[in-house]
């Protein structure tokens, strides 16, 4: 499982670069698992998304357009790779307790994903590990 990120929003290429080291590594040594963490953006607007949650997606977009950008290639990176990866995007990260009461979507986000706690995030990660469903696919992980 990786979850690493930069401290600053200035640093470029953090996420592609550390996932592609980890996945030459894993390469070496013959394993094949990886869950990484993304964010809801990079991956597809969820159907039926309300007109609010999409501005709200526009607005934070345009903020956080460089950290997407990186993300979107380390998942390009992993798409290409021969990992059985799993990318698990979250909307906005809080500090709560785990509760391990949330909403998953393969290849998509669950509708109106606004929040979810950091503890939840690695429980979902968790419980994804052995999901086949899940392999080489983003899975949008929200309350």
């Amino acid at each position: 499982m990786s979850a690493r990120r930069s401290r600053s929003r200035k640093a470029h290429g953090v996420a592609e670069r550390l996932t592609g080291q980890i996945v030459d590594a894993m390469e070496a040594e013959g394993v094949r698992r990886l869950v990484v963490v993304s964010a809801v953006p990079v991956g597809p607007v969820p159907a039926g998304e309300p007109l609010v949650d999409r501005l709200a997606r526009k607005a934070i977009g345009a903020v956080l357009a460089d950290l997407y950008a990186d993300l979107a290639r380390m998942e390009a990176a992993l798409e290409r790779s021969a990992t059985d990866w799993t990318s698990v995007r979250p909307p906005k990260l809080t500090d709560g307790p785990c509760t391990g009461v949330y909403r998953t979507v393969v290849g998509g986000a669950p509708v109106s994903s606004r929040s979810i706690s950091r503890a939840d995030v690695a429980h979902a990660m968790l419980g994804l590990i052995d999901d086949p469903a899940a392999v080489r696919q983003g899975v949008g992980v929200a309350y």
